[in-house]
């Protein structure tokens, strides 16, 4: 089930996040998307009641949003978690207008082959490549991918 996050389920989503440490394994970083969590519009996944992973966006006027942040406990990777995650927001974007979406993460220049997992999925839903570039300094190469909501739209209005 997918369902919009609730104050007091931080805690959750910290665990699931240091969980993960060779994607979040910088304290400061864990703290801000932490923080941030009431901020966004974030949405959680649940497996027999229980939470499981979560996504965070952040919207850009009337036509953008970026997701924050996707984390999934190790244990149900694989699982299509994730990818319900993302698609039930891209739905909720489509719903409002939203055109395009944007995420950022590190590069190919960099050998993370955690990153490279993470790129993988981007691109299974829906994600291009766009630019990578220094945002996050020489030593964690910034790739931004997008995916434009409304030519799919579009599309299937013609159908």
């Amino acid at each position: 089930m997918i369902r919009k996050f609730q104050s007091g389920e931080e805690s959750v989503c910290e665990d699931i996040l240091r969980g993960l440490p060779e994607w979040f394994g910088k304290e400061k970083a864990i703290l801000g998307y932490i923080a941030a969590l009431s901020r966004l519009e974030t949405w959680v996944v649940e497996r027999s009641g229980r939470v499981v992973g979560f996504l965070a966006i952040e919207r850009f006027g009337a036509l953008a949003a970026e997701i924050d942040i996707v984390a999934v406990e190790r244990k149900h990777h694989g699982e299509g978690n994730g990818r319900r995650l993302v698609e039930h927001v891209f739905g909720e974007l489509r719903r409002e207008s939203i055109e395009f979406v944007q995420v950022k993460t590190i590069g190919s220049s960099h050998p993370s082959e955690a990153y490279a997992r993470t790129r993988g999925f981007y691109r299974k839903v829906g994600f291009v490549p766009l630019e990578e570039t220094t945002l996050w300094g020489p030593e964690n190469p910034c790739l931004i991918m997008v995916r434009h909501l409304a030519c799919e739209r579009t599309k299937a209005n013609d159908s």
